[in-house]
């Protein structure tokens, strides 16, 4: 396997996974920022949703031209590959459940510190000293606390991403040298890191190692 092929392979997944979802970081001395206040007769705003995955191009879904003969270079769309193959939407599912969990472990840690805030502003001024310092005590400690798992859940996330690379890479490039040699390629571009501004559709072969990769993927 060539160096060139690593290079474009084991990035492919991100294209189709994305960044993920990002955990801000609560430092332990924080306060509870007031809610904003809507407009008058804006109502209610609805949480922005996540935008859509990108279609794939239509030219790497069915190629118009027939592949030229005696055609040496070709080239991959690997976004649509990674976005519409079987691995790619099941690597893609495995970050989104994760996210899923995480997301809905924090937000019951960050609840939990927010409602200790309350109580401490709200009953501040009838608690003993030594109740008060011991309130601010564990909220401190549950600042900290949620602050690590934040780090820990980014950490993890970009473990399992850069694991379904490298499990994606495995898979997908042996379909490309069978691709290429069969054809009798001498080169295999990444379109989109080509920096060509024409090319012959007829040379994408995307949808055909996408089929292969699927085929494997069945198999295995």
């Amino acid at each position: 396997m060539t160096p060139s092929k690593k290079m474009f392979a084991i990035a492919v997944l991100a294209l189709a996974l994305g960044a993920g979802p990002a955990w801000a970081q609560t430092p332990a001395t924080s306060k509870p920022a007031p809610p904003a206040t809507p407009a008058p007769g804006a109502g209610t705003q609805k949480p922005a949703e996540q935008p859509p995955t990108p279609a794939a191009p239509a030219s790497a879904a069915a190629a118009p031209r027939p592949f030229p003969e005696g055609a040496k270079i070709a080239y991959v769309d690997l976004q649509y590959i990674a976005s519409n193959s079987a691995e790619g939407r099941a690597a893609t599912g495995r970050i989104q459940e994760y996210a899923k969990k995480k997301t809905a472990e924090l937000e019951g840690k960050q609840k939990a510190l927010e409602a200790a805030r309350n109580k401490l502003l709200q009953g501040g001024t009838v608690l003993s000293d030594s109740a008060r310092g011991q309130m601010e005590k564990d909220i401190d400690k549950m600042a900290r606390e949620l602050q690590f798992a934040q780090q820990e859940a980014q950490s993890e996330q970009q473990q399992l991403t850069t694991d379904l690379q490298n499990e994606f890479q495995t898979r997908l490039n042996p379909i490309i040298d069978q691709v290429a040699n069969e054809k009798g390629l001498h080169y295999v571009l990444s379109i989109a890191d080509s920096g060509v501004v024409w090319v012959n559709t007829g040379l994408n072969i995307s949808a055909e190692v996408m089929k292969r990769l699927d085929a494997a993927a069945k198999t295995k």
